[in-house]
């Protein structure tokens, strides 16, 4: 029978799993080791089978450990997200609102979400961080922010429930007089050609992205830690690189940037993204993180 299953058991196996110990383990989760050590071996009981092998330093998951081990968490988790909707469903006017926005977002829209917010929950203080890349779904996983508009594929979490919203453009430019930009779409520019420029790369500050790299096409580069840094070295002529079209939409209008001719980064040199509204699952959203979520898909969806 396997009545017996306790969320203890399944935490302590996460545990142990994740830090590498059973002393670590008992750390995270704030038990006494013995009694890490007691909650495994009625699991296994209860299962019938080996989950560690403890024969060396540290505790190894067994084949049929490493194969429940992803039972166990799944089970965690809709735990977890069952009690933050019933949290959720009781939860009174938050004190604070926090959210990290991907830098690639347009802020215009957060600010005009936010204003609407306050003409009902004006008691409500809000917090605002911009983030790139692995910003915003580090501030979940911290807790350092309840929502985070998130940019792109590359970060997807199982703890993050992520709801699609909008799409941002991102368009490969050079300044007027960059070699690149005198380029004519009759003669593309080709990703060999592209390698010998300095390409303008904004850096990750999470570690989320490290051993990784996401549209690095040039050995040449320079890395900088902001958009609007990225935006004037480009704007400078140092350099080529990607940016928002919501961004740079007058400077190509005017002629101060110029679309590189190439069809290696996409059809015009564009490259969308799915922009993404998220949250921790075992996080409730209360009556302001609802309303701003409605605010600001309205606000999207008139293009304002």
């Amino acid at each position: 029978m396997l009545d017996a299953l306790t969320l203890d058991q399944m935490r302590a196996l996460v545990a142990i799993a994740d830090t590498g110990s059973f002393r670590m383990a008992a750390q995270r989760l704030s038990r006494v080791q013995s009694a890490v050590s007691h909650a495994i071996a009625n699991l296994e009981a209860e299962l019938g089978v080996v989950l560690f092998d403890r024969s060396g330093h540290r505790p190894v998951l067994t084949p049929e450990g490493k194969a429940l081990l992803a039972n166990a968490r799944d089970i965690l988790l809709r735990v977890d997200a069952m009690r933050a909707r019933a949290r959720g469903l009781g939860h009174g006017v938050e004190l604070e609102l926090s959210v990290t926005v991907d830098t690639l977002f347009p802020m215009g829209q957060i600010g005009a979400a936010l204003t609407a917010l306050r003409q009902t929950y004006p008691s409500v203080a809000l917090r605002v961080a911009v983030e790139p890349m692995g910003g915003p779904p580090a501030a979940l996983l911290e807790d350092r922010s309840l929502l985070a508009v998130m940019v792109g594929e590359d970060f997807r979490h199982p703890r993050i429930a992520l709801e699609a919203i909008t799409a941002v453009t991102q368009v490969a430019v050079a300044a007027a007089g960059h070699p690149l930009a005198r380029r004519s779409a009759e003669a593309p520019v080709e990703i060999a050609e592209l390698a010998d420029h300095l390409q303008i790369v904004l850096s990750d500050p999470t570690p989320l992205s490290e051993g990784r790299e996401f549209n690095v096409l040039s050995p040449r580069t320079c890395r900088v830690n902001t958009q609007d840094t990225k935006y004037r070295l480009i704007a400078a002529g140092l350099g080529w690189g990607r940016l928002p079209s919501w961004l740079i939409r007058d400077d190509i209008a005017a002629g101060r940037l110029v679309r590189i001719a190439t069809t290696s980064l996409g059809r015009d040199a564009q490259y969308p993204q799915e922009v993404y509204l998220a949250h921790r699952l075992d996080k409730p959203l209360g009556p302001a993180a609802r309303a701003f979520r409605e605010h600001l898909k309205a606000i999207i969806a008139r293009g304002e």
